[in-house]
């Protein structure tokens, strides 16, 4: 380590300008014609400021390890908040599609495009905050741009990132959800059991209604 200020040299060897014969401070046990040991505390909070517009010390480092602690807390903080939001949201959609599929209200709430906008939009802010530069290297890894697993996996040690997709999956398996619904409603097919499926497992979902669908029309039939 070299640091030049006013002929000042700090080096393998301390060399001083005849002008400045200024001493490291006592208590760590250095002077200016001490050539440094390798076990000298020269780490302290100690600085040159005085005489030389110097600072040397570790708060900075201190200070750049307690902010990245605070943003990952507060990151986490949002990923969590917003992952409880989503999922309490979905849920009285889901209610009113399995216990008044008939009624007005149930209706008008599965015609609606609102929820979809709300969890659009919670989804962009998560994905906005989760995106990093790796981002897209991580999902195309391969060398034919195609996702690969263990890149996947990755991105996904991120709470952010897991946060987002979940958002990503409610949205998703609410459409679903409201398809089958609404398919169930045109043509008198049973749905209930459905649509409590696709709120965690949409295309089983979506696959118990096309089962469903078929043995209600070979009943009609036969």
């Amino acid at each position: 380590m070299k640091i030049r200020s006013q002929g000042l040299v700090l080096g393998g060897q301390w060399k001083v300008a005849s002008s400045q014969r200024t001493a490291l401070p006592k208590r760590y046990g250095v002077g200016l014609h001490h050539r440094p040991n390798v076990g000298d505390n020269l780490r302290g909070s100690w600085s040159f400021r005085e005489h030389h517009g110097i600072a040397i010390g570790p708060k900075v480092k201190r200070l750049t390890s307690s902010h990245m602690c605070i943003s990952c807390l507060a990151s986490s903080q949002i990923a969590s908040s917003i992952f409880t939001l989503g999922t309490a949201a979905v849920l009285p959609f889901y209610t009113l599609m399995v216990a008044a599929p008939k009624a007005k209200i149930t209706k008008k709430c599965m015609g609606s495009e609102i929820p979809y906008v709300a969890l659009g939009l919670l989804y962009a802010y998560l994905l906005y905050l989760s995106w990093t530069p790796d981002t897209i290297r991580l999902m195309f890894a391969s060398k034919y741009w195609l996702p690969e697993l263990p890149g996947i996996a990755k991105m996904f040690t991120s709470e952010m990132t897991l946060a987002s997709a979940w958002i990503h999956l409610l949205a998703i398996d609410l459409f679903a959800a409201r398809n089958v619904y609404h398919d169930g409603l045109e043509n008198g097919i049973e749905t209930r059991h459905s649509v409590s499926i696709c709120l965690l497992f949409g295309p089983i979902g979506i696959m118990s209604h096309a089962i469903t669908k078929a043995l209600t029309r070979r009943a009609a039939d036969a």
